[in-house]
């Protein structure tokens, strides 16, 4: 299994659900225990391949070796190893890493290396991106609040994954390990979803108001989405737009456990769609979670740092500019413009947001942090943008930035924002 993962045909997490829906008989410790090992072996790949070199045999066993070391005890591997294995094993992990070059280091390949070398504290990211994330939770604050769940919580089966606030978002709940969350009551009921803090964040950027018509064009899973639609308290009209309608259906289910009415999925061509064209100039706020490389995500993806390469990511920014330029036509005239991605990378971030602005000058940026302000969600930030970092803030790496058009000289009419029917 580890090999089909190392053919990068398809994500890390996806080969691994084929291969446990093959394998019925493994137990959930020992999915637990296989995805954890995989996931160790994709984090240190580099490094693993450069001491994979010494040993004899299947190399690919080697690696499956060292990512089992990080899950099992000693005694427990050993009764697996031959004769040559064990004392190879004791050799590797007698080595120090710290004259390693950093790139080997930290297992990234030399591009992402070099690019990551111009950031602020690139170890310390460097490092904080190869550690295991924690399970952020949301709840939905249309059915609930935080501190309901978690006073539950503390007096349930629940009390073992040590639930707490996270520090920046008011709705979310960070648990230590890898409990079966879609098996509690209060996930089945929906009152809590699965959603990294930081892209909790952005739901408190865009600031939806009842009664609006609110766009998430990149909808996706529709985390984002839930979000925005409770915070309308299911008022208004939230499209969710996504290219593929097989991601769209596939949030169907979760739309429909957070008891929200004013959601409209919509699947939109890539380029020139009707419907789109239909609300030009008509949205209060529009939200562009644009598709990007994931880098920021690495703690949870391990496999992506192996998986992009320089020439996705010039096909990647071509495509963000694009999406960007389409979706801000929606904005109405005084209307919110917020772009996203969770990459950390600024040719994904900080420079296609100016690149947007150079072009469209009726659009102006604002604030990020001040708008957080506003929601007593405190955060630091230094300049306009909201850039959060594992090693920072314990959250995803996640970039944002808020705009806003100009107001029109003359205000739409009511049949201006009749948008498109359910």
């Amino acid at each position: 299994m580890l090999g089909e993962v190392l053919q990068w045909k398809y994500p890390a997490d996806a080969v691994l659900s084929h291969w446990f829906r093959a394998h019925t008989n493994a137990g959930l410790r020992d999915r637990g225990e296989i995805a954890e090992a995989v996931f160790d072996v994709l984090r240190h790949l580099r490094r693993y391949r450069q001491f994979a070199e010494s040993g004899t045999g299947a190399g690919t066993r080697r690696l499956a070796v060292l990512g089992l070391a990080s899950v099992w005890p000693r005694e427990t591997l050993d009764t697996g190893l031959d004769e040559h294995e064990r004392p190879w094993l004791d050799h590797v992990q007698s080595l120090s890493v710290d004259a390693l070059p950093r790139a080997v280091r930290h297992s990234v390949p030399d591009w992402l290396d070099e690019r990551l070398a111009a950031l602020p504290d690139a170890e310390s990211l460097l490092q904080a991106l190869n550690a295991p994330a924690p399970l952020d939770l949301r709840i939905n604050p249309f059915k609930t609040d935080r501190k309901t769940v978690l006073n539950a919580w503390a007096e349930g089966a629940e009390a073992r994954w040590g639930a707490r606030a996270t520090p920046y978002s008011p709705w979310g709940i960070r648990i230590q390990g890898r409990p079966p969350v879609n098996r509690w009551r209060t996930f089945e009921r929906g009152e809590i979803e699965v959603q990294d803090e930081g892209s909790q964040l952005l739901a408190a950027l865009v600031a939806p108001r009842r009664g609006e018509m609110i766009i998430d064009y990149c909808a996706g899973a529709g985390g984002k989405t839930l979000l925005v639609g409770a915070l309308m308290r299911s008022t208004g009209r939230l499209y969710a737009f996504d290219v593929s309608a097989a991601r769209l259906a596939r949030a169907k289910p979760r739309f429909a456990r957070s008891g929200l009415s004013n959601i409209v999925p919509v699947a939109i061509a890539e380029r020139n769609d009707q419907r789109v064209r239909r609300l030009r100039g008509k949205a209060h706020r529009v939200l562009v979670d644009a598709p990007c490389s994931g880098l920021g995500t690495l703690r949870r993806n391990p496999d992506l740092k192996w998986r992009q390469h320089p020439e996705s990511l010039v096909q990647l920014c071509e495509t963000q500019a694009a999406i960007l330029r389409d979706a801000a036509a929606c904005v109405m005239p005084g209307g919110r413009l917020v772009y996203a991605s969770c990459s950390i990378l600024p040719e994904e971030n900080e420079l296609q947001v100016q690149a947007f602005l150079e072009a469209h000058p009726e659009f102006s940026l604002l604030d990020a942090g001040a708008i957080l302000a506003e929601r007593d969600i405190r955060l630091e930030t230094q300049g306009p943008y909201l850039r959060l970092r594992p090693d920072v803030h314990g959250t995803d790496g996640f970039f944002a930035a808020v705009m806003q058009r100009a107001k029109a000289e003359r205000p739409a009419t009511r049949d201006d924002a009749s948008g498109l029917s359910p």
